[in-house]
């Protein structure tokens, strides 16, 4: 069986893996995300450790953003607008590519979690949906008619612009381009500035809670009247609470009040809004899946 590597390129770590598929994944490895000279050369180091006993086919890259996906444009594989600091403009795919001379294929990190759950979590069988994350960040991606989404350049569903109550809520945002956009007001870094401590530290009945789900709960109603998603995948450390996932879907049906009748939504929206099926492995998977799509 062929075999791929994988780097989930996180902003906080890169976790690199070689296998074909979840019961076949393993040399897990965790490599901080630090400068990306450093951050890139360890994680070289890694591929070349392993293929010095394992051949690779084809290494599969799933990264925060923004990144160029586009295999025809002059900075493919590119972090570009990125606002991690000293990330913009890194020739990511590049870089690891020359130097372990193998082919390598480039997405967003939640185009790349979204191909594993199609193929082996729990999107299989749909050809349409989105695969959130929220974390240090609010990435969004997914398959439209079986195929990553991508066009102008790929989806930044956390960047939309959703109704901001600053009487209840006068939190300005953490986006350093938008201020209080999605991303800026439910990503992990507003819940720690908002309330002066992170969120796993909170308890289950804060009030962060339920303005966190009020906020995802905007987002996915935009997200479900634009793309018509079959169904709705989030991930990442925010999801980690258990009580959010429950509120999240109570407050998306009261968003939608009725405008969406379908029996998705209406009578099974506990099927419809669901976490990862591969848990936190669908990163890495997703950069095994994209390469296995790739170069197969």
């Amino acid at each position: 069986m062929a075999l791929y590597g994988g780097i989930e390129a996180g902003g906080t770590k890169f976790i690199c893996a070689v296998g074909s598929n979840p019961d076949n994944l393993h040399a897990i490895e965790r490599i901080p995300t630090t400068t990306p000279a450093e951050t890139i050369a360890r994680t070289i180091d890694y591929f070349r450790r392993i293929s010095a006993t394992e051949p690779l086919t084809a290494i599969g890259i799933a990264s925060f953003g923004p990144v160029d996906p586009n295999p025809r444009s002059k900075t493919y594989g590119y972090i570009t607008s990125t606002p991690k600091p000293g990330w913009m403009n890194v020739n990511l795919a590049g870089e690891i590519s020359g130097a372990l001379n193998l082919p390598v294929a480039f997405d967003t990190d939640v185009n790349g979690a979204a191909m594993a759950e199609a193929r082996w979590g729990a999107a299989q069988g749909l050809d349409t949906f989105i695969y959130l994350t929220i974390g240090t960040g609010f990435g969004g991606g997914g398959m439209a008619n079986g195929k990553p989404m991508h066009g102008l350049l790929h989806p930044e569903m956390g960047h939309i612009r959703i109704p901001h109550d600053r009487k209840t809520d006068p939190f300005p945002g953490t986006c350093p381009f938008h201020g209080d956009c999605l991303e800026g007001l439910a990503a992990g870094p507003a819940i720690e500035q908002r309330w002066g401590q992170r969120g796993e530290t909170l308890p289950i009945d804060h009030p962060a809670w339920n303005l966190e789900a009020h906020y995802l709960s905007l987002g996915l109603m935009n997200h479900i009247l634009m793309l018509s998603p079959q169904r709705i995948i989030i991930g990442g450390g925010v999801m980690a609470q258990s009580q959010l996932f429950p509120l999240v879907r109570e407050k998306v049906v009261a968003q939608l009040n009725g405008y969406i009748d379908m029996p998705q939504i209406v009578q099974h929206i506990d099927t419809y809004i669901v976490p990862p099926a591969l848990g936190n492995q669908a990163g890495v998977l997703g950069a095994i899946a994209l390469a296995q799509t790739t170069f197969n």
